[in-house]
């Protein structure tokens, strides 16, 4: 709890990562300006106004990171900044205008917002995994230490390549301009972020985490050797490092890494209605996980709190509730209770249905993506 209320920037707000941050800054007793695209398009934002203490302590604010200057008015006056958005278009027909260039140029319009502003004392960077570990032959431990191979993700352009290499273009940017004006800038590392969620469509990282169960193929290499960490955790982590004054440099935000053997072993016992596979392609018993180390984080102070399996299960009792996952008839009654969604269903699944299983109402099938050859390491997916 802060000593006296501050006010704190928080950019892409009303997604996966934002949203439920500000929830926890809010209640924490900070004022928050959240930057959002549209704060009059209500199906996008109405999460955000609904939160406790958002009347008294929130105002909405529109900002793009396409725009240069946008954030400069979120930003001036406060007293920190989080800065999570991130363009996270996989399929983009322009992935150097629409995805590249928004990561790079959006920090960096942030960092000279801030330095303008002469108020911000530090600045919280959300950056990702893909940053740490893109690269062809994989290590057991990865660190802060560590930095992604550009040249491997040019060459293989697996999914999500863009993202990956804006990600680390953008937060070297970040470091560089950081260290020419003197700008306490702190980045943390999440890794594959799963749990429950407030937001009205499917965070992307829950549907390559779930992919086991929607039959996502696409997805699978992602979790082949998966590193995972709880959004809950991942945003109290925030928070922790902008108030710890000892706080320096990267962070890696990590709790638990597992194979998609068993992230699929347990979503058999825990939920056998979804008939998850129990072979993938190119893995056998035998595979081991591979660790990103958040040493330095809990050797700050900071502590976990959640366990892999308390992840899955609120990530998947969440999608149930909010119709994106197929519904065992049992729970026909409580399905029919869940508020729709409307236009802002982004999950478009393969998931196949048992016996004794309906289809939630707000889930729509098909596949979104098509097969990759190429493995992918597991990477947080910003939302």
């Amino acid at each position: 709890m802060v000593s006296q209320k501050e006010t704190v920037c928080v950019t892409g707000a009303s997604g996966f990562i934002g949203s439920w941050l500000v929830m926890r800054l809010l209640e924490r007793g900070y004022f928050v300006r959240a930057t959002v695209r549209d704060p009059e398009n209500l199906k996008k934002v109405q999460h955000l106004l609904d939160l406790p203490n958002a009347k008294t302590q929130l105002t909405l604010w529109k900002a793009d990171l396409s725009d240069e200057g946008s954030y400069d008015d979120a930003i001036n006056g406060c007293d920190g900044v989080f800065h999570v958005a991130t363009p996270m278009d996989f399929e983009s027909k322009d992935p150097e205008n629409e995805v590249i260039k928004p990561t790079v140029n959006g920090v960096m319009g942030i960092m000279k917002a801030c330095v303008e502003a002469k108020t911000v004392r530090r600045i919280v960077f959300t950056s990702s995994a893909g940053t740490v570990n893109v690269e062809e032959h994989q290590k057991n431990v990865y660190d802060e230490q560590d930095w992604s191979d550009l040249e491997f993700v040019m060459s293989k352009k697996m999914t999500g390549w863009m993202y990956f290499l804006s990600k680390t273009l953008a937060e070297k940017a970040a470091w560089d301009y950081a260290k020419e004006k003197g700008i306490d800038f702190i980045s943390i590392i999440p890794t594959l972020v799963i749990g429950p969620f407030i937001t009205t469509s499917m965070p992307p990282s829950l549907i390559t985490a779930l992919s086991p169960i929607t039959r996502n193929e696409a997805h699978y290499s992602i979790i082949r050797q998966g590193q995972y960490v709880h959004l809950d955790d991942l945003c109290n982590a925030h928070i922790f490092l902008y108030e710890e004054a000892a706080a320096k440099g990267r962070y890696i935000c990590s709790s638990h890494d597992a194979t998609i053997l068993t992230i699929s072993e347990f979503l058999r016992q825990k939920y056998p209605e979804y008939n998850v596979p129990s072979t993938f392609e190119g893995v056998d018993e035998n595979l081991k996980s591979i660790a990103f180390s958040s040493k330095k984080l809990v050797d700050m102070g900071f502590s976990f709190k959640y366990s892999l399996e308390e992840m899955l299960v609120e990530s998947i009792e969440t999608c149930r509730k909010k119709g994106f996952l197929p519904v065992p008839l049992t729970d026909q009654t409580k399905s029919e209770e869940v508020p729709s969604v409307g236009d802002n269903i982004e999950l478009k699944t393969g998931a196949v249905l048992t016996d004794g299983m309906m289809l939630c109402k707000n889930t729509e099938p098909g596949i979104t993506a098509e097969k990759s050859d190429t493995c992918m390491p597991a990477q947080q997916m910003c939302a």
